[in-house]
């Protein structure tokens, strides 16, 4: 089993997260994780905590000489701002005397009442601070890790954003997924298209001007992923169900949509449904890319993919596809109306962090929330204390399939 724990607070000293389930022998290294990391703290319409932060990973425990050994991978984020926080956050002492006035104004559409009412907090720092999307850098630095995992076995994660505050865009049928995440990858919106992406820039300025926040969408891809991940015999095995989980999981996201998603239902089924087909000749790739290490042998596939690769909660080896809508950032500096929880009297709710849109960002934390869910399913399938074990076992599973 793959799972892992984070811990760490918005303004703590570091965040950490610990990794169990990696086969021994995987190679990795902190400047992979950091290139990640670095990814998301990019995108137009970020604001000034990133300018502070400058995130760095550093390896603890559970991997010796660039190599995973098999025990828990410790991974620790240090926070920079921490320095102008360290008398307010102290994990211990008294807190009379420091400088830490109690947060008591909840803000809408934040974690700050429920989390005080449920933790039984007046002071609404305890839950803002552990319910910030500065977290997601720890799922970052784990989705890395599962990333490294899936390459290994010819499975690429990708993401680009198609639509910021109703400003949308589409991809051609017949696009290549590695050519639009190249553009995106090149894009200050992490939008392959280059006009949609100004137009992106100009509702960012927008909003910014007018003291708001906006909202988008963004798409998720998997290439190379082999039938028969998830299962359909009990509902907490299905693979959608799980991917749904983790995109639903980070902040600010509010729908999620698998393959044709939504506009399924207004189709009828013989236009929904992917037509089976099977290709008999056995080919290899060319190039020598980590995917042609692994042989494109005879198998079933589909024309079209409205399933977004995934059926009866199983991959079914066409592409993963994924959408995720994420809500504008809730803290503005044009805030809303709050009633103080001490009090009891309203008021207009304070800034804590001035994004503008973090729909890119959003993207590539998504791609790493999702990576490890697929590694996980991965990981079950094929099992294997070590990466050459689970090679095996792979490769007899292609040759499986290839005789069904």
């Amino acid at each position: 089993m793959l799972r892992y724990l984070s811990s760490g607070e918005s303004h703590g000293k570091s965040l950490t997260a610990i990794l169990e389930g990696l086969p021994s022998g995987l190679a990795l290294s902190s400047a992979f994780i950091d290139s990640e990391l670095i990814r998301r703290q990019l995108g137009y319409g970020r604001g000034g905590r990133m300018k502070i932060e400058r995130d760095r990973v550093e390896i603890t425990s559970g991997l010796r000489l660039g190599r995973t050994l098999g025990s828990p991978l410790c991974l620790v984020i240090e926070n920079l701002d921490w320095e102008n926080w360290k008398e307010a956050m102290a994990t211990e002492g008294d807190a009379g005397g420091r400088n830490a006035e109690a947060v008591t104004r909840p803000r809408p559409g934040h974690a700050d009442l429920s989390g005080g009412l449920k933790y039984d907090m007046r002071d609404l720092r305890n839950v803002l601070e552990r319910s910030s999307a500065r977290e997601t850098a720890a799922r970052v630095a784990v989705g890395a890790v599962s990333k490294r995992l899936l390459n290994e076995f010819g499975i690429g994660v990708f993401s680009w954003v198609v639509n910021i505050g109703g400003v949308g865009w589409q991809a051609g049928a017949g696009s290549k997924v590695e050519t639009l995440f190249k553009r995106a990858e090149a894009s200050e919106t992490r939008c392959p298209d280059p006009r949609a992406t100004e137009g992106m820039k100009k509702e960012i300025d927008r909003a910014r001007r007018l003291g708001d926040s906006v909202g988008g969408v963004f798409t998720v891809v998997l290439t190379g992923v082999p039938p028969g991940l998830g299962s359909h015999v009990q509902w907490d095995r299905k693979l959608d169900g799980r991917l749904a989980r983790a995109l639903m999981s980070v902040q600010a996201i509010k729908g999620v949509e698998v393959g044709a998603g939504f506009k399924v239902a207004a189709l009828p089924g013989s236009e929904v449904h992917d037509e089976i087909f099977y290709k008999g000749k056995s080919s290899k790739p060319k190039g020598r890319s980590q995917m042609a290490r692994w042989p494109q042998e005879p198998r079933f596939y589909r024309k079209t993919n409205n399933a977004g690769g995934i059926e009866g909660g199983m991959s079914n080896g066409e592409p993963i596809v994924l959408t995720a809508a994420m809500k504008p950032i809730p803290t503005l500096y044009r805030p809303l109306r709050s009633v103080d929880i001490e009090t009891k009297r309203p008021f207009t709710a304070s800034v804590e962090r001035s994004d503008v849109c973090a729909v890119p960002a959003a993207s590539v934390v998504a791609e790493a929330a999702v990576a490890f869910e697929v590694a996980a399913a991965f990981v079950e399938k094929f099992g294997g204390d070590s990466v050459r074990e689970m090679e095996r076992n792979y490769r007899g599973y292609l040759r499986q399939i290839a005789g069904y």
